[in-house]
């Protein structure tokens, strides 16, 4: 196990922690006391390290993802599910005309874009619990962006779903899911904070290159108008 901690960079007590929680596999016994661990045991190591530390995942959310991806029976579309279901994790939203509304709201959405997805699914519980977050907090006229974020979500996943479908075992390929889905969250919102750094620039300098739109140009002078020269 020292050469595993040695290897991984993983402390020995994490490794110990995760064998009792059932992430890591045991290792392979070569004496009463002693055990051997290989390539498999670094690499589902670093996946469980990925997963924590960039995918923001809980050990108990790792635990089920790992345990649908170890599954033979689980197709990988059963296991994206799982992956994406712990992404959304339901909000604590109060019950009440509010929630419902807005679970109307994104069925209504689901059924003018045509995905075949379940709005009742726990995706489509977090988004409801969003909207009502929004108008509670004043700001309900940001769901004025839904197609736009729509849009984007479904060009995100398509991409995602061409890339992870590529040929593989069936292993291979339902951990390649579950990468691509969990670290390509956090990928997608560090991009988006990037995005938004170039866009709040063309904003306040709209002449500044030919990234920058007419709306930018036209933002710009309201903002001008408002407040005086960025």
């Amino acid at each position: 196990m020292a050469e595993l901690c040695r290897r991984s960079g993983v402390p020995v007590a994490t490794i110990k922690f995760y064998i009792r929680l059932g992430l890591l596999p045991a290792g392979r016994l070569t004496s009463p006391t002693r055990a051997s661990y290989d390539g498999a045991h670094e690499h589902r190591l670093r996946l469980i390290r990925a997963l924590l530390d960039a995918g923001g995942l809980s050990l108990a959310a790792i635990g089920d993802v790992l345990r649908a991806v170890d599954d033979p029976d689980r197709p990988p579309a059963d296991v994206l599910r799982t992956a994406t279901d712990h992404l959304t994790p339901p909000r604590e939203t109060a019950p009440g005309p509010e929630l419902d509304e807005a679970r109307a709201e994104v069925a209504r959405l689901v059924r003018r874009l045509g995905w075949r997805a379940d709005a009742d699914g726990p995706a489509g519980e977090a988004l409801a619990g969003v909207l009502v977050a929004l108008r509670a907090a004043g700001h309900g006229d940001f769901a004025v962006l839904l197609d736009d974020y729509a849009a984007a979500a479904e060009r995100v996943a398509r991409a995602e779903l061409g890339h992870l479908g590529r040929p593989a075992a069936r292993a291979e390929q339902a951990e390649r899911v579950v990468v691509g889905t969990v670290l390509g969250e956090a990928m997608f919102s560090a991009l988006r904070g990037l995005a938004h750094a170039d866009a709040w620039w063309c904003r306040l300098h709209p002449d500044s290159g030919a990234r920058c739109t007419d709306a930018d140009h036209t933002a710009a002078a309201a903002w001008r108008r408002r407040h005086g020269p960025p």
